[in-house]
C-alpha cells in the first residue's frame, strides 16, 4: 500500500532506520527530532528481527503527524535517510482514547505482566531511595539530599551576566539530562557549516556546538532557539564565551 492510499492519522511509520543503534537511544533520538512538530504520546520500536530498522511515532493530532511526515521525509538519521508514511493500523494509545480499542486476550496477559514488572521496579526504586539516606559516601559523608543539589536544568541560573559577542561556537543550556551528543548532532547538522558537538560529562544539561564561522552559528541559533527536546526543556542558545 503506498503512502497516498493510507489515510492520514496520528501515527507515522518510519523505516530504513540504522539497525546498529540501541533501542533506548533510538527512541530518545526519535523523540528529540520529532517533538518539534507537536506533542508525542508514544514512540514504539522493538528488538525483534521482524521489526528491526522500524519505528512508530504517535502524535496527539493528525496535523502534527502530517507536518512531521512532510518535513522529515528523507532526513539523514544516523547516516540513513528516513522513509516515513502514515501507519496502517491505529495505535493502541489512540484506539483507547477514542474508544475503539479491543484488547486481545494474549495482549491483556502481556500488559498485566508488564504492569506487574513496572510496579516491582517502582517498589524497588522506592526502596533504593530509602537506602540512600543510610548510605555513607566514599569520603565519610552522607550524599546530599535531592533538595540540596543545585538545579542544573533551569535556564535562570545559567544565563551569563553579559552576553558573549557573536562567534562560531554556540553555548546550549537547559537540555534534558538524557540528551546525547548524537541527538544534538542530528539537530544542529541540519545547518550549514556544522563541525562538532561537545558535551561536558560533569555538567549535564549544557553543550557547545561549533560551526565554521559566526554567520553559520547565528543561523543555527535562530533556527533552534527554544526548540524542545522534551516538552519541559526549551533550549536556551547563546554564543559561547571565549
Amino acid at each position: 500500500m503506498s503512502t497516498s492510499e493510507i489515510p492520514p492519522n496520528m501515527t507515522i511509520y518510519i523505516n530504513n532506520l540504522n539497525e546498529k543503534i540501541k533501542l533506548e537511544e533510538l527512541k530518545k533520538s526519535l523523540l528529540a527530532v520529532f517533538s518539534q512538530f507537536g506533542k508525542i504520546l508514544e514512540v514504539l520500536a522493538f528488538k525483534t528481527l521482524k521489526h528491526k530498522g522500524q519505528a512508530w511515532v504517535v502524535f496527539e493530532d493528525v496535523s502534527s503527524a502530517t507536518n512531521a511526515l512532510r518535513q522529515m521525509q528523507g532526513f539523514p538519521f544516523y547516516d540513513k535517510p528516513m522513509r516515513i508514511q502514515y501507519a496502517r493500523t491505529k495505535s493502541d494509545i489512540i484506539a483507547k482514547a477514542d474508544g475503539t480499542f479491543v484488547p486481545r486476550e494474549r495482549r491483556k496477559r502481556h500488559d498485566e505482566r508488564a504492569e506487574r514488572k513496572r510496579k516491582e521496579q517502582h517498589d524497588a526504586n522506592q526502596a533504593g531511595l530509602g537506602l540512600n539516606s543510610a548510605y555513607t559516601g566514599a569520603y565519610g559523608a552522607a550524599p546530599p539530599q535531592l533538595s540540596q543539589l543545585p538545579y542544573l536544568g533551569g535556564a535562570k541560573t545559567m544565563v551569563p551576566e553579559a552576553p558573549a559577542p557573536p562567534n562560531n561556537i554556540l553555548f546550549v543550556q537547559n537540555l534534558p539530562h538524557e540528551t546525547t551528543p548524537m541527538m544534538l548532532q542530528m539537530l544542529f547538522c541540519q545547518y550549514p557549516g556544522f563541525k562538532e558537538v561537545r558535551m561536558v560529562e560533569a555538567k549535564p544539561g549544557i553543550a557547545f556546538v561549533e560551526y565554521g564561522d559566526e554567520m553559520q552559528s547565528t543561523v543555527a541559533m535562530q533556527g533552534l532557539q527554544g526548540f524542545k527536546i522534551t516538552q519541559q526543556n526549551p533550549m536556551l542558545i547563546t554564543y559561547a564565551k571565549k
